[in-house]
């Protein structure tokens, strides 16, 4: 997930500098329209950079249309794991912190949320705890 949010910043990087690029100037001596010799002033965006930065720009978005997939089909594989779990707490325990990405400490805010009259309330490290003997036990 911190991949693809990688890819995004980068190519909104790339996006903006392609939307506004840099505009550059040089003098140099040369004729001028009306005939003279002297300094002439030119101005305009760097093309090699341009180009540059759109080819990149473009395997960047192939990259994260193929982590994008990937993470699709590992979410997939993860929820299919997760739902072979025989208790309903660790499997929505698992949810919370495996694929929606959340910490410890909210995945035990949610718990307890979702489990009121539990005597005992949920903490993130007694998620955390459960969540490791449970990957003990098998």
């Amino acid at each position: 997930m911190e991949e693809i949010r990688d890819l995004r910043e980068r190519i909104r990087k790339l996006d903006r500098f392609l939307s506004d690029p840099p505009i550059v100037s040089d003098t140099v001596r040369g004729t001028r329209k009306d005939g003279t010799i002297g300094p002439i002033k030119i101005t305009g965006v760097p093309v090699p950079e341009y180009q540059r930065k759109e080819k990149i720009r473009e395997r960047y978005r192939e990259m994260l249309e193929e982590k994008e997939a990937e993470l699709l089909e590992l979410t997939c594989k993860a929820e299919e794991y997760i739902e072979s779990i025989p208790k309903a707490e660790i499997r929505i325990m698992f949810r919370l912190y495996y694929i929606d990405g959340l910490t410890w400490e909210q995945v035990a805010r949610q718990m307890n949320r979702a489990f009121p009259k539990k005597r005992i309330s949920y903490t993130a490290d007694s998620c955390r705890m459960r969540a490791k003997r449970f990957f003990e036990k098998f």
